[in-house]
C-alpha cells in the first residue's frame, strides 16, 4: 500500500496541473501582446501541456515568440483553474508568432505532428483530460487543407499504429493564459514537471527534426 501511494504521488507530481504554482503566490493577470504583434503571422496548436508546446515552437527557426493560452471552447475569458476542470471546452493552446519568409505554415504543422502523439485521445504524456487534446487550428481554407493533407499523408504512410485523433478546428477565439504560464519552462528550469516531462519532450523533438532548429547561442 505504501509503495502504491508513493508511485501515485510521483505520477501526480509529474503532471502539468500538479506542478502549477499556487495562484495565491502568483499574479493572475493576463498580458495581452496583441498590439505588439498585430501585423505578424500567427498559428495556433494544442498538443498537451502548453508549457511543453511553447518551448518546442520557440526552438524553431523563424518563430519569433510563442504564447500559452486557451482555445477551442465555449467559456469567455477562462482562467486556468476553470480550464483544467474540462468544463470550459478549451484546450491548452499555443499562439505561434512567426516570420513566413523563414518558416511557413506547412512546416509549423510538421512541427506539431513531430512533437507529440496525435493518436492519443484527450491525453499527452501524463496529462489527461479534454484540455490536453490534440487540435490543429486553422484560420482560412488554405491552412485547413494543409493540415488535412498532412494528416492524409501520415495516414497513407502508416506512420502510426493507431488512427490520428487530432481535431482540425477553425479558430474562433484565443485567450492568453495568466502571466506565470508564459515562458514557464525558461523561468522554472528546476520544476519537476519541466525536468521529467517537458525537457525530454523537447529533446526528443530536437533529435527528430534538427534541420528546423535555431542555432544554439553559446
Amino acid at each position: 500500500m505504501k509503495t502504491m501511494y508513493i508511485l501515485l504521488s510521483l505520477i501526480m507530481i509529474n503532471t502539468c496541473e500538479w506542478s502549477t504554482p499556487d495562484p495565491k503566490d502568483h499574479s493572475s493577470a493576463v498580458w495581452n501582446p496583441t498590439e505588439i504583434f498585430q501585423d505578424k503571422a500567427k498559428a495556433y496548436f494544442a498538443s498537451g501541456c502548453f508549457w511543453c508546446v511553447e518551448s518546442v515552437y520557440e526552438s524553431v527557426k523563424g518563430v519569433e515568440e510563442a504564447y500559452s493560452g486557451y482555445a477551442g471552447g465555449k467559456t469567455k475569458n477562462p482562467t486556468y483553474y476553470q480550464v483544467i476542470t474540462g468544463g470550459t471546452g478549451h484546450a491548452e493552446t499555443v499562439e505561434v508568432i512567426y516570420d513566413p519568409a523563414v518558416v511557413d505554415f506547412a512546416t509549423l504543422v510538421k512541427v506539431f505532428f513531430d512533437s507529440h502523439d496525435p493518436t492519443l485521445l484527450n491525453q499527452q504524456g501524463p496529462d489527461r483530460g479534454t484540455q490536453y487534446r490534440s487540435i490543429a487550428f486553422y484560420q482560412n481554407d488554405e491552412e485547413k487543407k494543409n493540415i488535412e493533407d498532412y494528416i492524409a499523408q501520415l495516414t497513407e504512410a502508416k506512420i502510426y499504429n493507431r488512427s490520428i485523433v487530432t481535431e482540425v478546428k477553425s479558430l474562433s477565439k484565443f485567450y492568453y493564459a495568466e502571466n506565470y504560464h508564459q515562458d514557464y519552462e525558461k523561468n522554472n528550469p528546476n520544476d519537476l514537471y519541466i525536468l521529467n516531462i517537458s525537457k525530454p519532450r523537447l529533446s526528443k523533438f530536437k533529435a527528430k527534426s534538427p534541420e528546423l532548429l535555431k542555432e544554439e547561442k553559446h
